[in-house]
């Protein structure tokens, strides 16, 4: 792995230029690496960043990977980590047109990172800087504990889609100005002076570093200032919401609380292991937004490639070889999903129907075919619509607000099922619907929806009690087991998990399920039942 050289910098900052004047807001700096496939195979399993912490998980997974290769060799193109500054990874063997198009794709990403509001708490984020001073804490802590780390890494890997991403988000929509002073003054008037003890000459020094934060960064001054505290005193996080416990606490997650209140955790000779599980924590923090703005995100970047390489003299020659590539990125499924085709064309289809004034309550009340085809106010706004929508939206939203009957039609998009033809044991595909409803809700159901998890606040030392709240799909029993003995690991005490799953008498064959042999609906008949751990086993308790 080695940077790209000054040939293909200097290509990377002409498509800056190119894509700033089209609107596009990104930060001046930015590392590109040139990588091989067999780096993209090692990487992979560490999200792409070289600097993330050493798991045995990890080498698991390039060894698949790299037995897949064997059989069917691949080429990646490119691969992009939201960090400061933005990484980005591309193959060796990339031609020149190729990696202009792909500039432009790596810049829509950058720009969406850095714009989105959902990334909001990682602009100030050095992202590889702290996962290298995780790594070598954990180097250090398994040199000392041995596989004990390792153990409290698999448990909490267990449980990290359940991290409060929307608590720290809705902490954040406090007046930023007013959480900053609180955290200001806590750090001068009692962090540094009572905790830290520093001496007058280093107190004036901090003092003197936080106003050229403020000169140099204005009104992100702070922030920056306080990314680089953390750095240096990594308890300062922990001893400032220790000082804010009397005072509004958003809900702990179970990670945080079994950090806060585990009985087990906190005995002197455990309290190493609440680090590791702060390093997942916080890793599992930051990839929260790219899950839940993936759709968003690979189009918003397809879009940018196709329209900013389109408008580049340096395609000619290449129309052929770009449309081949593009069509492998970007073609829609007939089966399953897409990301980049189904981002790219919502894109491009809410740019369009806001140019001619389609989200208007005048066209939604035409209902003649005719005229809704040809229906155009000339509003011209949809440009500024789209850069509106990528600042604001998840994909949950995106998909809920734009995926309509006009949409679906457009691009004859349907939901496919499929049935076991008997006679010659295949399966058989079949349109079984073109309503927007129906394929609205077949996107809804493939994003990201971790279960949500409420905490039984109890006595320290007793039963930890954790509800499952029903959202009417059941938890998938195969992981309950190894999840359960690692929180009763970490909580050093019994715990329990109350959850509902279908009736014995409802579970119906995967292509009949919720219907009779006549097609009527027949409703699911939901039990609660209680999951614990005895003697290491998982026993279940119908309540």
């Amino acid at each position: 792995m080695e940077l790209i050289n000054q040939h293909s910098k200097k290509i990377m900052e002409g498509c800056k230029e190119r894509a700033r004047d089209a609107g596009l807001r990104f930060d001046d700096q930015s590392l590109e690496y040139v990588v091989t496939n067999r780096d993209m195979l090692e990487l992979s399993p560490k999200v792409m960043i070289p600097t993330l912490y050493d798991y045995w998980v990890h080498d698991v997974e390039v060894l698949k990977e790299k037995g897949k290769y064997e059989l069917y060799p691949g080429n990646p193109y490119e691969t992009v980590i939201n960090t400061r500054p933005a990484i980005s990874f591309y193959n060796d063997n990339n031609p020149d047109w190729l990696n202009v198009m792909i500039f432009y794709h790596v810049l829509g990403h950058i720009d969406f990172f850095q714009n989105n509001l959902f990334f909001r708490h990682t602009w100030d984020y050095d992202l590889a800087g702290q996962a290298l001073a995780d790594k070598r804490l954990i180097a250090r802590l398994r040199a000392e504990k041995g596989r004990w780390v390792d153990y409290v890494i698999e448990f909490t890997r267990g449980i990290d889609n359940l991290v409060g991403y929307y608590g720290a988000l809705s902490t954040l929509e406090q007046s930023k100005a007013t959480q900053e002073s609180k955290r200001c003054n806590y750090f001068f008037d009692l962090f540094l002076q009572q905790e830290r003890k520093v001496t007058p000459t280093e107190y004036v020094a901090e003092v003197a570093r936080y106003n050229s934060f403020q000169e140099k960064f204005k009104s992100r001054g702070e922030a920056h200032f306080f990314a680089e505290v953390v750095k240096q005193y990594p308890e300062f996080e922990g001893a400032y919401r220790a000082y804010r416990k009397n005072g509004h606490q958003p809900k702990l997650d179970l990670i945080e609380h079994l950090i806060a209140h585990s009985p087990f955790l906190n005995r002197s000779e455990n309290e190493w292991m609440k680090s590791v599980m702060q390093v997942v924590r916080s890793t599992s923090i930051y990839f929260q937004p790219q899950i839940r703005t993936k759709i968003m995100n690979e189009g918003w970047a397809s879009y940018w490639h196709e329209t900013l390489f389109l408008k580049d003299e340096r395609i000619r020659g290449h129309e052929v070889d770009f449309a081949r590539v593009h069509s492998n990125v970007t073609s829609i499924p007939r089966v399953g999903l897409n990301p980049y085709a189904l981002g790219l064309r919502l894109f491009q289809s809410i740019e369009e129907f806001e140019d001619k004034g389609r989200y208007s309550l005048e066209f939604q009340r035409l209902a003649d075919a005719t005229e809704r085809k040809h229906y155009d106010s000339h509003k011209a706004t949809g440009h500024q619509l789209i850069f509106d929508i990528r600042e604001n939206y998840n994909d949950f939203n995106f998909i809920n607000d734009f995926v309509d009957q006009d949409f679906v039609d457009q691009h004859q998009l349907f939901v496919a099922d499929r049935r076991l033809d008997e006679e010659r044991m295949v399966w058989q595909y079949y349109v079984k619907s073109r309503s927007a409803e129906d394929y609205r809700q077949m996107l809804m159901d493939s994003l990201y929806h971790p279960p949500t998890i409420e905490i039984d606040v109890r006595p320290s030392g007793s039963e930890l009690s954790l509800q499952h709240v029903f959202e009417g799909k059941p938890l998938v029993r195969d992981f309950i087991q190894n999840t359960l003995l690692g929180v009763e690991f970490l909580w050093g005490a019994p715990v329990a998990l109350e959850t509902h799953e279908p009736a014995p008498n409802s579970s119906l064959p995967a292509e009949s399920r919720g219907h009779d042999g006549q097609g009527k609906p027949v409703p699911i008949q939901w039990n609660k039942v209680i999951y614990r751990m005895e003697d290491r086993q998982l026993t279940r308790t119908l309540v």
